[in-house]
């Protein structure tokens, strides 16, 4: 098994610990990184884009002039696509872009972002992120420290971590649940605890 050394919030190395090779020190393939996070990107678009074709523009209930006689072309409607504030033609409507990905390709992209994250030694695992205040200067000093000023921060229920690192631009708090791939790949460190750890080597291991 792969170890991981455990650091305080004064980045201090105080110990290790064993972690899964499977999802710490894999295999990283990186071309599960695109298809996850270009599935991630799609669910989040609006897909609110709309026109409004020619049954739903204002006017054209006559006829604009007749069949015949002026040797112009026939129409029927001021509304048609033709006509300057006609309908626009095959145009966009609401619609989700949300599709389905398989969830081992998803596993895959998450262990091979873990892994990629202990090789660089960007993977910080602390003995306790329960800070003193939920002041935002005592977290900016604590990842100012612990990951330059730049982390993504995984923890269970921590309100006081959440509300202090709400102001920081470079700083992010996600519960376990909220963990993606997206932001695990954005920032440049990622800092846990043991317990994080475990939840993950038991949610993604094989």
């Amino acid at each position: 098994m792969a170890t991981l050394p455990v650091y305080n919030l004064k980045n201090e190395e105080v110990g290790t610990i064993e972690v899964a090779d499977s999802v710490f020190a894999g295999e990283v393939k990186r071309h599960l990184f695109y298809e996850v996070i270009k599935w991630q990107l799609a669910k989040r678009r609006a897909g609110t884009a709309a026109t409004k074709g020619r049954n739903d523009v204002a006017g054209g209930g006559a006829k604009p002039y007749r069949q015949k006689g002026t040797g112009r072309a026939r129409q029927g409607s001021r509304r048609a696509p033709n006509h300057v504030g006609g309908g626009v033609v095959h145009g966009p409507t609401p619609r989700s872009y949300a599709y389905s990905l398989n969830k081992k390709v998803r596993k895959g992209a998450m262990r091979s972002a873990l892994s990629l994250r202990a090789s660089e030694s960007k993977l910080l695992v602390i003995d306790d992120l329960n800070l003193e205040s939920h002041k935002t200067k005592a977290a900016a000093s604590v990842f100012n420290t612990l990951a330059k000023g730049n982390a993504l921060v995984v923890d269970g229920p921590n309100r006081n971590l959440e509300l202090a690192v709400g102001n920081l631009p470079k700083v992010k708090y996600l519960s376990v649940e909220g963990m993606n791939l997206f932001d695990v790949l954005k920032y440049d460190y990622l800092v846990m605890t043991e317990p994080t750890v475990r939840r993950l080597e038991g949610a993604l291991g094989k």
